[in-house]
Order: structure tokens, then sequence, then C-alpha cells
């Protein structure tokens, strides 16, 4: 045989072999493909799903990452039995063990993803029928089964270890620096905007019934004190505010408590001005999960119903781009407005931006003079094209305000919702703020406080408090931190505050110090050059009231004024309504675990709370009682 067949006859073989070894190897390997859906939302499919396998053995760890269909595979894997798992940020982790990979064939696997929905808490007794899908029983002793059972359902154990699977979020809030006592012989002025918004309590909420301590920035002490109604007297005169004022032992120092109420004129609903509403629905596709746009469908909803031929509907959505839904309909027509609602799905990226733009212009176009000219925004605040930052969109919407259209910022959703978002568009457009966890959540806000929501009474609402320093030593404001102005900024027309609507009441708690009792909480040496004069002539006042504020369709303030006589009111002299507020700031002072929270207890707070119930006729208090019952649960004290 010649060298040169000899030689090609060895090249043959080695290929033959090579051939052969890479075909063992192919028969050796399998391949895993499936489809990833949404449960809760009709198999809907899942794009950026993040699959991952790992052998028995744990050797071997493969990953894929689901297309816009929801479809994903994964090559090459070598057989035997896999540890499967799939990853969202908006799902929950779905687990399988026990995935078998067969050599040279193909194995099929989907998963359904549930939402991270957050528990609806069943909080109060409506009417049969009254909201549709709603359980109505609730007690303490299940709130406690139900927050066990959220534990014990969201952790796994492996190796006789506990692994928490609180899922990662994005949510986003601002930082609170917590306000601390003044001394009245330098700071003898406090002066702040008011804040009607509510959003922080049905949040803190949110966190609660779903098992969480509340992030600090969540509890704005304020807000969570004025989401409940106090039962001022009406304003009289023509007036649009009454003023209450009380002071007495302060439930968790030896300190004293000044409590200040200022409540809005009330309107009946048949009395309301005829409205120019634009709804403003954020259909992104952060929006898909159960508890953000089909909870918000369902809220709508339930505002459609509560209009009349005299108002005007317009719907315009953002995703990737905004555009206008639905023109301008009057609100008799509920059908159509409900047709352009359902129709709605989720999808796409975040361009908050354009929306509020489109939804200004929209409501600008149908101007009602007169009447309520409001963009009701709806989102998870989570905006990711155009304007996106802070301060972009602050920017924007303090340009939108000087057109006389108002905002309502309804907030919706868990997982990436962007609180210090919402707060900032509310609180620069001249408007309010609520947080929408669920659908009895949406009655109290659209239904039973339609007035305060959608009818604004009075704007760049001031108050500004002075304290005789010959009788109040020193004083801290309880929350407000993020409200606060300079003392000049009072008398100043050009600076901006806080929107109260039709039926809104405003709660402000001082904590003080009394002259020469009790240990000071300011060391600062006396003033050289102070006005030393006699100020006997006040000594039976205690502080002085001022609140400025401006008519809706006007742009000079006009200045209220009440001073407040030295007089301690004993424990059984007090209201229900200091009694009550306090409850709710020792609750939120325990929440943060506030340096000032002193002799605090959650068993105090139920006392109190228990003390100044009064009458609750939507069950909103007895609702508190029962979430401080959770949060002793959730925080560990028996």
């Amino acid at each position: 045989m010649s060298a040169k067949k000899t030689t090609f006859k060895f090249i043959l073989l080695g290929l033959m072999m090579l051939l052969s070894t890479g075909a063992i190897s192919q028969v050796s390997l399998g391949i895993l493909k499936g489809k990833i859906t949404d449960k809760d939302n009709s198999n809907k499919a899942i794009e950026s799903a993040k699959i991952v396998i790992t052998s028995s053995d744990k050797k071997t760890t493969l990953k894929a990452v689901s297309s816009k269909s929801g479809e994903y595979e994964i090559k090459d894997i070598p057989a035997g039995k896999y540890y499967f798992k799939v990853e969202h940020k908006f799902y929950a982790d779905f687990r399988r063990s026990g995935i078998e990979i067969v050599a040279g064939k193909t194995t099929t696997r989907n998963a359904s993803l549930v939402s991270k929905v957050v528990p609806e808490p069943v909080i109060m007794e409506v009417e049969e029928n009254e909201v549709d899908d709603i359980s109505v029983s609730y007690d303490a002793k299940r709130s406690r089964k139900m927050t066990a059972s959220y534990a014990q359902n969201n952790s796994s154990i492996s190796g006789g270890h506990y692994h928490d699977q609180t899922p990662h979020n994005t949510e986003g809030y601002d930082v609170i620096n917590e306000n601390v006592f003044k001394s009245t012989q330098i700071n003898p002025l406090s002066t702040f905007s008011v804040d009607v918004d509510a959003a922080s309590y049905s949040n803190v909420r949110r966190f609660l019934l779903n098992g969480q301590k509340p992030t600090k920035g969540a509890v704005r002490v304020e807000e969570m004190i004025n989401y409940f109604n106090y039962d001022y007297e009406d304003p009289k005169d023509n007036t649009p505010f009454s003023i209450a004022t009380e002071v007495g032992e302060c439930p968790w120092s030896d300190n004293k408590l000044v409590h200040v109420g200022l409540q809005g004129k009330r309107i009946d609903k048949s009395d309301l001005p005829p409205s120019n509403l634009v709804f403003l629905l954020d259909v992104s596709g952060s929006m898909g999960s159960a508890n953000k746009l089909p909870l918000l469908k369902k809220s709508f909803s339930l505002l459609v119903n509560e209009l009349s031929e005299r108002d005007k509907v317009s719907i315009v959505v953002y995703a990737g781009a905004a555009g206008l839904v639905l023109e301008p309909t009057p609100g008799s027509n509920g059908t159509k407005i409900m047709e352009a609602l359902n129709k709605l799905n989720s999808g796409g990226s975040t361009a908050g931006g354009a929306g509020i733009e489109l939804a200004y212009k929209t409501a600008q176009q149908n101007f009602i003079k007169g009447g309520n000219n409001r963009v009701i925004l709806a989102t998870d605040g989570d905006f990711n094209i155009g304007m996106s930052s802070n301060s972009a969109m602050e920017e924007l919407i303090v340009k939108k305000r000087e057109s006389g259209i108002f905002l309502t910022c309804l907030g919706f959703g868990t997982g990436n919702y962007q609180d210090s978002k919402m707060e900032i568009l509310a609180d620069k457009g001249n408007g309010n703020y609520a947080y929408i966890d669920n659908l009895l959540e949406a009655k109290k806000v659209l239904v039973t406080e339609i007035g305060a929501t959608l009818l604004t009474i009075a704007k760049d609402v001031k108050i500004q408090v002075e304290f005789n320093p010959s009788v109040i030593e020193s004083y801290r404001l309880i929350g407000y931190e993020n409200r606060l102005l300079n003392d000049e900024d009072f008398n100043d027309d050009k600076k901006d505050a806080g929107e109260i609507g039709a039926g809104h009441s405003v709660t402000a708690l001082y904590e003080v110090v009394m002259k020469g009792e009790g240990k000071s909480k300011v060391d600062v040496d006396p003033l050289k050059y102070q006005d030393k004069k006699n100020k006997s002539e006040f000594g039976n006042e205690l502080l002085t009231v001022k609140f400025r504020y401006k008519e809706p369709d006007e742009d000079t303030s006009k200045l209220l004024e009440r001073v407040m006589e030295n007089k301690i009111q004993s424990e059984k002299q007090l209201s229900n309504a200091f009694k009550f507020s306090a409850a709710v700031a020792e609750f939120g002072m325990l929440l943060t675990d506030s340096e000032h929270k002193e002799k605090s207890s959650f068993d105090h707070v139920l006392a109190m709370a228990k003390a100044g119930m009064g009458k609750d006729k939507n069950g909103y208090r007895a609702e508190f009682i029962r979430l401080v019952d959770v949060a002793k649960v959730v925080y560990g004290v028996k």
C-alpha cells in the first residue's frame, strides 16, 4: 500500500471517530423550552422572566430569559434531574424540583406566575352589593392568623435554616429627617404648608397587612393623622374654615400636647359644580399585575357611577407614548366611559411626561369656567422614558399648575412603586394624593370623600404658629417634615403651599415643654439683644395660630387668626379628636422608632385610640385599632 493511501486512510478514520464522538456528545444532551405566562391576567405572556435550572448535584447551572412572546429555550443540557426556577420582579418566584432532561430529546416546562399582590385588607362592613367582590368579615384574631400565614407561605426551609423570600423591590421613598425641639427664644415661629394627603396611611397599612415593617420613608405621620375625619365644627359666616384648638397632657412624655384643627367647608354631592375630568392612566408594562391596572379599572368605575350629565370625562393613556382614547364624554354616559376603560391593557415603557402634557392640553381645551377642572393621574409612578427624574417632573408640573387645572394623584401597586415622585407631583400640581391598595380605599377616596377629592375650596394654605416664650420653653411639630416653610414665606403670596378640598380637615400636633417644667429640650444660651420688654400682658396666651389661604381662582391670600389661651385641659375634658389623633401620632413614632417616642407602646396606642373612638360612621377608626393589633404581630410584640 502506498504512503499516500495509508495517510488518507488514517485521516478518514480520525474524522469518523471525531464525528462519532460529536454525535455521541449531542445524543447525551437535551433541550428545555416552554412559555412563561401571567396566571392572573388571562395567561398573558411575560417578557424578561429569568429561568434558572440547577442540576441535582449543583454542578451545572444554566439560564435563559423569556422573549416578548413569553417563550424561552435552553440548549445543550446534560441529561439528568434539575431544579427549575422562574424569577420576575413583578411576580412571585415559581419553583419546581425533579425536572428530568432526557438525552437527545426536548422537554417542555411552562410556568404560570402569580403577581406579587398585597392581600386585600378586609376592614369594615358595607351595605350588601355596595361594592362588588368584597368579603367584609375581619377581626384582630384573623389578622394574626393572616400575618402568620403570610410569613409561612413566603418562606422556605432548607437544611434546617430559614430563608427570607421577601421579594427585592425598587420602591422609591424620600428620607424623612424628623423634626426636633426648638427654643421659643430663638425660633418663636413655626411655619408650614398644610397637607391633606392620606397616601401614607393606606401604604403603611399595605406593608403591615403584608407582614412587613413599613419603610421609614413611607411613614409620614401627618398623613396618617389626616387620614381620619375629626368632626370639627363647620365654619361660620363666610369663611371656608373653622379652627379648633386644645392642649392637654402629652400621652407619651411628661410634656404637653397642643392640638390644632382646621375644618374645610363641607359641600353636599348634589351641590358640587360641574367637573371637567381627564383620567390620565398609566398602561405601561409595569401596570400589568392585579393590584395595578385591574384594580385601577374597578376603582374608576366607582367614580364614574357618581358622575352626572353636567360632568365631562376624557381618558388619556400613556405607555411608550401618550394617546387620547376617549374624547370628552358626558358623565351620564357611563357605558361608553366604562367600555373605554375595560379595553385598556398594559404593555411597553412609561412616558409619564408625555402623558401629563396631553392630559393638561385636553383639560384646557374643555375648560369649564367656575367648574372643577382636574387631571386624575393613576400610576405606580415608575416613569422610565422621557422626563423621569423627580426634578424634571417637578419642573413640568409647576408650569402646568398655572392653568387653573388641579391634579389628583392615585397610586397603585407594589414592588416598583414610586411614592416620592407621586408626592412631588401632587404637592407641586395644586393637588392631593391617595394610595389605593384595595377597592374599599377606592370607595373612600372616590365615593365617600368625593367632594374633598375633586373640589378644591382653598389653595396655597399655610399655617404659622407663634409661641409665647414666657409660657412655652420649646416645641416640636409632629410630622410635616417635607412641608416646612421659611417664616417669611407665610406672607409671600408667590410661595406655593397646600390645597384643601371640600370637607377636608387638617390636624397639627405640637409637643411643647412648658416654662419651668421638666428638663429643657434645647440647650441654647440666652440672646443678648432680644427684646426684653415686659410681656405680662400676654401671660394668659399660650400661642397664636394664623392661617393664610387663597380662593381657588384668586392670587391674593386672606388671613385667619386664633389666639389660644394658657388653659390645660384635664383628660376628661379632652375631645375624642385630641385622643385619637394623639394615638395615631404615637403609632407613627413607633413605626419609625422615633427618638422622641419615650414611653410609647402599641398597647398605649390601643388604649388611647379606643378612648377616642367617638362616632365611627365608616369604620375607619375601628380598622385602625385592628391595624395596631397586626403591627404588634409584625413587630413581635406580645
